[in-house]
């Protein structure tokens, strides 16, 4: 298949086979095509050149980006309406949609849509087209909205899943767990394509080896091409057939060459974030900070202190406070109770994840440019072509609207005037939304080599574990907690949930009980599993502040500091990760 927009080629030549069970990972750059390859195949574009073959009575269904609902339907009459589409009986309907909405995690069928967050709205799409059992199930960046238990659930229905599915996703571990193929359109292959059998890794590895072989051949005909150069440049006395024959030869070997560079040339933004060089020790300080909203405790006594070098990933499910809490960072909005102290005149810059702030009417060169036809970053002017260029821009969309930019477009429109500003913090709410994962790896490589401080909101959990140096756990029930890294925070989550499930409902985990669910504990063992969680705290907490001196003496220089800090943060790593082995111990025990 081929597809042109415009005088832009988005893929030329592409071929595709999905077989039963096929979970099929989609990737490939911004404006690669994907999501116009994926409506192809849904039936709702038509290929300029090419065609789509699909299996007698084989069932397709499609799920968006953004799935828009009709106004002021609730769950249940959405799912009845995806059902009306079927030929399955009316006086079945009730138990299929009871049943996929069960498994899509609604308890809730009276829930108005236009109330759902953008998670369950997300996990709503997915289930009206799944109560059609589909034999096909394509989707367009599905992780893009759900949370981490809603990543899961999907990984969860897909990797059991008796129907054939195709995804786009740049989510590396949601790729890593599901995907049983790898595909990715780029224009750089020699067939438009690279398809690969196996997870992430094994498309890694095999995209290796390939781009080590082009190489090879690149050097190879760059070999044969000087040889013939040099014999043109001898200058042949006899025009003969045999010495044009040559001549003909040496012109195809270059243009073989040239072709063969121009695939192999790979870009990505250049995204490199601006640092203030404030050397405040304490550039944010939150105490005992406090916040409800609608009724419900977000979190509560909440304390951390950011200096320059740290890196907080913020994670929670959907609704637990996290973008309230960097509004609040951000000053956009107070605590109810405890205070925040910011270093005086400090530079904070924020990524909103709604991108309320690119007006859709405005070009592209004003979007990027606000005045005049250059910007000015890191003191240096640069024209607005070449700033365009550097976030992959081509000079002629410079007068295109930002609303008709793909949603990577649009976050990369967003970070390049981030970067314009001078910061000491950095506050990003979801800034991987519809980035490709080129444009994702640079992203990681310049927060961690910029000097400031971080906080990150993000559900891409390849991106939190490179990023963070610390991370702090929102529950939705107002508590917020903090943790060396992501996957503590797994690991705290799912033994939460297996205390919940053996503990009573009114009992929460933390309360002392003398019910039966302890009985195979001894008098210590249960005294110690109940002071376990504010054990874990307060050895986090000094975990916390090892981290942070480690930091402060590397700054300043010290060796014989930083020695004696790196072995105190080792041993709070090593009483941290005992903690932790021990509460499971005690866990196992409880069964």
């Amino acid at each position: 298949m081929s597809k042109t927009y415009g005088n832009q080629p988005l893929f030329e030549g592409i071929s595709l086979t999905i077989s039963d069970r096929d979970r099929l990972g989609i990737i490939g750059p911004n404006g690669s095509g994907k999501s116009t390859f994926l409506k192809i195949l849904a039936g709702l574009e038509a290929p300029d050149t090419g065609s789509v073959a699909v299996r007698k009575l084989v069932q397709l269904a499609y799920v968006p980006q953004n799935e828009v609902f009709p106004p002021g339907l609730t769950v249940e009459q959405v799912m009845r309406k995806s059902l009306d589409a079927t030929n399955l009986p009316p006086g079945e309907h009730s138990a299929r949609l009871a049943t996929t909405l069960g498994m899509a995690g609604f308890e809730d069928f009276s829930l108005r849509v236009d109330s759902l967050s953008g998670g369950w709205a997300k996990r709503l799409s997915i289930a009206q087209h799944l109560v059609r059992h589909p034999d096909i199930l394509l989707l367009d960046e599905p992780t893009n909205h759900l949370d981490l238990e809603g990543t899961l659930w999907l990984e969860r229905l897909l990797a059991g899943a008796s129907f054939a599915c195709a995804v786009i996703s740049h989510d590396r571990y949601f790729l890593e767990n599901v995907a049983t193929g790898m595909a990715e359109i780029n224009a750089s292959y020699p067939d438009g394509m690279f398809r690969v059998d196996g997870n992430y890794s094994e498309f890694l590895a095999r995209k290796g080896e390939f781009l080590h072989a082009e190489a090879r051949k690149q050097e190879a005909l760059a070999t044969k091409v000087r040889r013939e150069l040099e014999w043109l440049r001898r200058g042949p006395k006899a025009r003969t057939t045999k010495a044009k024959a040559r001549i003909d030869q040496a012109g195809r070997l270059m243009d073989q060459l040239a072709e063969l560079s121009a695939r192999r040339k790979s870009t990505s933004a250049e995204i490199d974030f601006t640092a203030t060089g404030r050397r405040t020790k304490a550039l944010l300080e939150c105490e005992e900070i406090s916040k409800e909203l609608g009724g419900r405790k977000l979190f509560e006594n909440l304390s951390f202190k950011l200096s320059p070098g740290m890196r907080i990933g913020l994670v929670g499910p959907n609704g637990s406070g996290k973008t309230t809490l960097l509004r609040m960072l951000a000053g956009e909005m107070e605590p109810d109770t405890g205070s925040i102290r910011r270093a005086e005149f400090l530079r904070v810059v924020y990524f909103d994840q709604n991108r309320e702030h690119l007006d859709p009417e405005t070009t592209l060169r004003r979007a990027l440019a606000s005045e005049g036809d250059s910007v000015i970053f890191r003191g240096r002017p640069l024209h607005v072509n070449a700033w365009a260029r550097r976030f992959l821009f081509p000079p002629e969309h410079l007068e295109m609207p930002a609303g008709r930019l793909s949603g990577g477009e649009q976050a990369r429109v967003l970070i390049a005037r981030l970067m314009l500003q001078p910061a000491d913090l950095l506050l990003l709410d979801e800034p991987t939304n519809d980035l490709d994962i080129p444009t994702l790896e640079t992203l990681e490589e310049s927060l961690s080599e910029f000097p400031g401080a971080v906080v990150l909101v993000t559900h891409d959990r390849y991106m939190m574990d490179r990023i963070s140096t610390a991370v702090i756990g929102l529950d939705g029930q107002g508590e917020a907690l903090a943790f060396a890294d992501y996957s503590q925070w797994e690991d705290w989550l799912a033994l939460r949930s297996k205390s919940t499930k053996e503990s009573p409902p009114a009992v929460r985990p933390r309360q002392t009980s003398a019910g039966p669910e302890r009985k195979r504990l001894s008098y210590i063992e249960s005294r110690e599993w109940e002071t376990m969680e504010e054990r874990i705290l307060q050895a986090e907490a000094l975990l916390e502040a090892a981290k942070t001196e480690v930091q402060e003496s590397a700054a300043a220089g010290e060796a014989a500091r930083l020695q004696a800090a790196y072995e105190n943060m080792e041993a709070a790593q090593h009483e941290v990760n005992r903690l932790y082995t021990r509460w499971a111990e005690l866990e196992t025990k409880r069964q």
